[in-house]
Parts: C-alpha cells; sequence; structure tokens
C-alpha cells in the first residue's frame, strides 16, 4: 500500500447460503448459515487473500458474514462484530419465495428508493435511510481505529450498496449501481480526503 494511502478496505459480500440458492429475501431477520458452495467460495477466497496482512476484520452480526471469513479469524486476525454491518431488515418480507408476484413488490419498492423515498420499508423492516444511519457510526468508529491501515469488511447485499454510498458520498438513489454476487470484492483505498475504488464486483477468485 502506497504511503499517500492511509487505509485500504477490502470489502466482501458472504458466500452463499440455502435461501440464497432458493431466491429467499433474506435480510436481518434470517439468519442462515453459509451452504456448501459458500463454504467453498470463503475457501477460494481465503487462498487467494491469505497473503494479505489484514490489521482486522469486520463482520455483522450475522453468521453467513463470519463463517465467510473464519479462516481469516483463525489466524489470529483481530475481529470486530458489529450489529451496525447487518443487512437490511425486508421485515414482513424475510424468508419469502420470490415468486412473480414477489418480484414485483419487491421491484416497487426498489423503484420507489431510485425515485428517492429513501424511507420507504416493507411492514417491521428498516428503510435504506435507517441503515446508512447505522452504517455510518460503524463507518466512525472504524475510521477513528488509524492503527487499523488495511481492514477486511464482510458484509450483505444490501448493505454493501448503501456503505459504498456512503464512503463514495453518493445519494442511495445510485445505490442499485453497484453490483454483486456471493464472495465477490470491492477494494476501496482512502487517501485522506476521499474513498476511491481500486477492485470492483471482483469475483476473479472464485474456482467454479
Amino acid at each position: 500500500m502506497g504511503e499517500d494511502i492511509l487505509k485500504r478496505f477490502y470489502i466482501i459480500r458472504h458466500g452463499e447460503t440455502e435461501p440464497n440458492k432458493n431466491q429467499i429475501i433474506q435480510g436481518s431477520g434470517l439468519d442462515a448459515p453459509l451452504n456448501q458452495t459458500g463454504e467453498k467460495q470463503a475457501a477460494d477466497f481465503f487462498r487467494a487473500y491469505h497473503h494479505i496482512h489484514f490489521d482486522a476484520v469486520y463482520t455483522s452480526m450475522l453468521v453467513r458474514t463470519w463463517q465467510s471469513v473464519n479462516q481469516f479469524i483463525e489466524k489470529g486476525i483481530l475481529h470486530h462484530s458489529m450489529s451496525e454491518l447487518n443487512e437490511i431488515s425486508w421485515g414482513v418480507k424475510d424468508g419469502t419465495r420470490i415468486n412473480n408476484e414477489e418480484q414485483k413488490i419487491y421491484q416497487a419498492m426498489i423503484n420507489d428508493w431510485k425515485e428517492g423515498l429513501l424511507d420507504m420499508s416493507f411492514e417491521n423492516g428498516e428503510s435504506p435511510k435507517q441503515v446508512e444511519k447505522r452504517m455510518k457510526g460503524a463507518l466512525k468508529l472504524i475510521m477513528e481505529r488509524k492503527e487499523e491501515k488495511t481492514v477486511l469488511m464482510c458484509i450483505h447485499g444490501r448493505a454493501m450498496r448503501i456503505f459504498l454510498c456512503i464512503l463514495l458520498k453518493l445519494s442511495l438513489t445510485e445505490m442499485e449501481g453497484f453490483l454483486h454476487s456471493n464472495l465477490c470484492l470491492y477494494v476501496l483505498d482512502w487517501d485522506g480526503k476521499k474513498w476511491n475504488i481500486v477492485v470492483q464486483n471482483d469475483a476473479s477468485h472464485i474456482l467454479y
């Protein structure tokens, strides 16, 4: 890492779970473990990046995130588990299979968010604005830990999109522009003034 880079984030989405495989909505209300494919994806990522000197590993409180980076944690790397990094809660939609009708409902919510209705949520769920608020709290804490220069973070698809908007100072209406897949990687550098994307939605480390 160059001298002009003060902090580097390696941000990954967790590996595959059975709800992912079966097209079931999986927010913070569903704490599913990795399936066999997810475990392989995690092993592939470790094989590709085990040589990086990470000062800390951050995960949400949900099992699928820390399982995805468990081989790094087992190396003795400092591990912080934070509820502020949890996936969005989809409320009553958590655990719902995405059939044609549910897809229309889900897409209508996404369209509302694109139009700037960022306080909208499903019943008993979270809005993007609520997730943004708690994730900003997490970022503030992480940035205060200046000794942690190279950080590995495993979070979730929607949470990743929101977090990237926070880092890049983008409106949450633009979050759909950040594509992701299970165990994909984003790398961002902090130069003291702004975050810069170095790697975007990279899954080349996964050996199919």
